[in-house]
């Protein structure tokens, strides 16, 4: 069994012998001596376990365990450690850790360990089809507005098909929520559903996510790796944010849609696959194609049958449901009970224009559970939106404010910073800073 492996330790000359061992066993083998320097591999290369110690130079090996496993839960990670803590061991298994061991006494027991974590990793691949979403179809889409039923009624209509769909609006409508709906009211509903983002990737990344790769065919594919093309087989494939897809990579989706045919990525045998396609944008394709960034023949083939989702301005009759719903979602998510919500509060989301529509409500909602106090949502509860909270700034530092609110918001993810930065909206990077400002690490 061959597997890639990361080696976490700022001791150099253990990290070495570790490499070697590992390498000895055929394994691709990865070094990194500090935390950070870890991150930037793992979203590089594509690994199997990470053996990490626990004190690094810049990060707690504990924590880190919980990073790795929000952004790559399918990954295993064992953490190694010169002295024993049964806290700290305990701690670990609870962020995610696959083992914990002691070095020097462990010795013997690390390749056995790395053979058993393999075969877990293995398991949590199956398990996980590229970034299926879980959906309760068109219950899923909440309102009464106009608007919506009629996106709505168009959506269920062409569920029943195989034509391609076009979804269009801005950026936080909700089309990933309709794309799924229409999978899960369609005949492919038994199969996968598989999404990406295109503007999420550069141009070499998205065309191997896409299509697929053969050991060696650039720097970095340490083995094959099946592409989204083929895991939608038999389902639906869902491309968000087309319009921002390199206009060479356009031509062989079309080829795709065309023949039902493609290549991998080094690889010269044809492979097949029958799937649905639903593409998504936030920009106008006809002025994209006038511009030369769009094929026109291409965005014939999308536009078989097109829905534009209003955005939440065009549908402020459904923000209170919209509010309701995710105030319904987060309180269950946070066990939360009796939660009081004013009318002030309502009327305070309904000032705001929503410039990144439901998406943006969503956060708000979940960061007003956060900073409300009593189980009380009010107006106090809405930072940006708070007049109160405005008034009082020159009396009370930006500063001040900013600290409480990091604060609150690691305590509502119970310490987990990839999960705090989110909600925050920064980078971790960022939020490591800003820790280290205030002295909160």
């Amino acid at each position: 069994m061959s597997g890639n492996i990361l080696i976490i330790d700022d001791e150099i000359k253990l990290l070495k012998l570790l490499g070697m061992i590992l390498s000895q066993e055929n394994f691709n083998v990865k070094e990194a001596s500090t935390a950070r320097s870890a991150m930037t591999m793992l979203e590089q290369y594509d690994f199997d376990v990470v053996l990490s110690d626990v004190r690094l130079p810049d990060a707690f090996g504990v924590e880190l365990v919980k990073s790795i496993k929000s952004k790559y839960p399918y990954l295993e990670v064992i953490l190694m450690t010169a002295f024993g803590n049964i806290t700290d061991a305990v701690q670990a298994m609870k962020n995610g850790a696959y083992d914990y061991l002691v070095k020097g006494d462990d010795n013997d027991k690390i390749i056995p360990l790395v053979y058993k974590a393999l075969d877990r990793v293995k398991d949590n691949r199956s398990k996980m089809v590229q970034q299926i979403t879980v959906s309760k179809g068109f219950d899923q889409i909440i309102g009464k507005s106009s608007a919506i039923l009629q996106a709505k009624k168009l959506a269920e209509k062409v569920a029943l098909t195989d034509a391609a769909v076009l979804l269009t609006g801005e950026t936080g409508t909700g089309k990933e929520v309709f794309a799924n709906a229409i999978h899960e009211k369609s005949e492919r509903s038994k199969n996968n559903f598989v999404a990406i983002n295109c503007s999420a990737f550069s141009k070499e990344i998205l065309e191997s996510e896409l299509f697929g790769h053969k050991q060696g065919s650039f720097t970095g594919a340490l083995k094959d790796k099946k592409g989204l093309i083929e895991e939608a087989n038999g389902g639906t494939l869902f491309l968000d944010e087309i319009g921002e897809m390199a206009i060479e990579l356009q031509a062989k989706l079309l080829r795709v849609l065309e023949t039902r045919e493609f290549i991998k990525m080094g690889e010269t045998k044809v492979s097949k696959s029958d799937f649905r396609l639903i593409a998504a944008t936030n920009r106008n394709l006809e002025e994209e194609i006038k511009q030369g960034n769009f094929r026109e023949d291409l965005y014939f083939r999308l536009n078989v049958f097109e829905i534009n989702l209003p955005a939440l301005r065009e549908r402020k009759e459904d923000l209170k449901m919209l509010a309701k719903n995710f105030i319904d979602q987060f309180s269950r998510k946070l066990h939360l009970q009796s939660i009081e919500v004013t009318p002030d509060y309502y009327k305070s989301l309904e000032k705001n224009d929503w410039k990144g529509n439901i998406r943006e409500l969503r956060n708000a909602i979940e960061r007003s559970l956060i900073l409300m106090d009593d189980n009380i949502l009010d107006v106090d509860s809405l930072p940006h939106y708070s007049e109160k909270n405005v008034e009082e700034c020159d009396s009370l530092s930006i500063r001040s404010l900013e600290k409480v609110h990091i604060q609150k918001v690691l305590q509502y993810t119970k310490g987990n910073k990839a999960e705090a930065a989110r909600l925050l909206e920064i980078g971790i990077a960022t939020l490591y800073r800003k820790l280290e400002e205030y002295g909160l690490k």
